[in-house]
């Protein structure tokens, strides 16, 4: 009984192992393909579309990606061509997952996880830029008649930027495409204009063969009847000269038939001519029309680039002089600022020396000033030897008879005294500067000339 008990117990682990392997199955379904990633063996994922495959257990997980096709709006706006005219080209791509093995796998990198607007969003800025590469090297002309030439480089261009990221482009629409300066306008009106003008010629031709055809069967039945009057006539024995007469009357009226049909006939054909050299000059004046227009676009355009350019640059340099002239400004301020500063703090301290020169003179501002001049005293007497310090005398010649002057004085000694004289006496500098001598200075100078007078007199 026991043997039989692990058995069973051997059967039932069996049986519960081989079901939870089996639930690790996982069959991919053909609107998606089936990722599995972790420890797979071939690089960062294994991809698989259609079938089925074991996914292990705790080292390998998967996810599904869709392979539903997304579609995405790009209105194009602005874009240059080849001859530099913007256009705006609406389109709608129609892209999805490739399921070729390194898009598949490109795809599983990139993609996994993302949602349909997450991709659409991807592939929309990859569409906008090679759409902008393909409109820049077509000319106005290819883009708006040969479709198929820029539909094929369109695709050229993106899928293969596409694949890098594991889509592919399934189909693309181009709807009318339009330019700001309605050069495509005018080459529709020239094709138009063209057109009709070949349908006039035509129906100037076919009007000119039915005029042919119209006078031919005319003097056909004219021959018939000819010939069966010339055969009656043959047969009349007894009508002679009124038959002759009746003969020639209705041969001269042939002859104007004759005539008004060769001229109605020429007249259609010059009708016709006219009308088609009018459709040819129309037709020239369209081609004319259209290249003022392509010379506009390539003369114009560049100019008012370049314009705007220049103003955008005068403006700059205009800002960049203001800037400059505010910094000067602010840096003279500054300076004039600190040099007032420095005076005012100069002639505080002055004035603060003055009036500590005024205390320590006991408040007698007479005595300060005295105790200043003092001390300016050797200024003012080295100013005095400067006057007469820089006289250059080479030589002086004196002629004196020794003959006395009226003040008893020689010639001789009235030069040098002139000459001394002409310093600045001391009392005369503080004159002009505003200021008096001290007394005792002054007393001295006046007892010092009556001392002097004395001597004259007794002498």
């Amino acid at each position: 009984m026991e043997g039989i008990s692990l058995i069973v117990i051997v059967v039932i682990v069996a049986i519960t192992l081989l079901s939870a392997l089996l639930k690790r199955y996982r069959r991919c379904p053909s609107d998606k393909i089936l990722v599995i990633y972790g420890k797979t063996g071939r690089g960062s994922a294994r991809c698989i579309h259609g079938g089925g495959a074991f996914v292990w257990p705790v080292v390998q997980d998967y996810a599904y990606l869709s392979l539903t096709p997304i579609s995405i709006e790009a209105n194009l706006t602005n874009a240059l061509s080849r001859q530099n005219i913007r256009v705006d080209v609406p389109c709608r791509f129609t892209v999805g997952i490739s399921t070729e093995d390194d898009s598949m796998n490109n795809a599983a990198e990139r993609l996994l996880g993302l949602t349909a607007t997450d991709i659409q969003d991807m592939a929309r800025d990859i569409l906008f830029g090679q759409l902008r590469l393909v409109i820049a090297s077509m000319s106005i002309e290819e883009l708006n008649s040969d479709r198929d030439k820029f539909q094929d480089n369109i695709k050229k261009n993106v899928e293969i930027e596409l694949k890098k990221i594991g889509l592919k482009l399934i189909n693309v629409n181009v709807t009318d495409i339009k330019d700001e300066s309605g050069y495509i306008e005018a080459l529709g009106k020239e094709a138009a204009a063209k057109a009709i003008n070949e349908a006039k010629v035509s129906v100037a031709r076919e009007e000119k063969l039915g005029e042919i055809g119209k006078a031919e069967a005319v003097r056909d039945t004219r021959i018939q009847t000819s010939k069966a009057n010339a055969e009656a006539i043959q047969g009349e024995n007894s009508a002679k000269v009124e038959i002759a007469n009746s003969d020639a009357a209705r041969r001269e009226k042939e002859a104007e038939a004759q005539r008004k049909a060769v001229a109605a006939e020429k007249v259609a054909e010059a009708k016709a001519l006219e009308e088609a050299y009018a459709a040819q000059q129309e037709a020239e004046n369209a081609r004319a029309e259209r290249e003022r227009a392509s010379q506009k676009a390539n003369v114009l355009v560049p100019q008012e680039i370049e314009k705007q350019r220049k103003i955008i640059e005068a403006e700059a340099e205009a800002e960049q002089k203001r800037v400059n002239a505010k910094g000067e400004a602010d840096a003279i301020f500054a300076k004039m600022e600190a040099e007032a500063k420095g005076y005012f703090e100069v002639l505080t301290k002055q004035a603060q020396g003055y009036d500590k020169m005024i205390q320590a003179a006991g408040g007698d501002a007479t005595k300060a000033y005295t105790l200043l001049l003092l001390e300016k005293l050797p200024d003012l007497v080295k100013t005095q030897v400067d006057a007469i310090k820089g006289i250059q005398i080479d030589k002086v010649t004196v002629w004196d008879n020794g003959a006395g002057a009226g003040d008893g004085k020689t010639s001789t000694a009235g030069f040098l005294s002139g000459l001394f004289k002409s310093v600045p006496p001391l009392a005369e500098l503080f004159d002009q500067a505003g200021m008096s001598l001290p007394e005792y200075l002054a007393r001295k100078k006046s007892e010092n000339d009556e001392l002097t007078a004395g001597t004259d007199s007794e002498g």
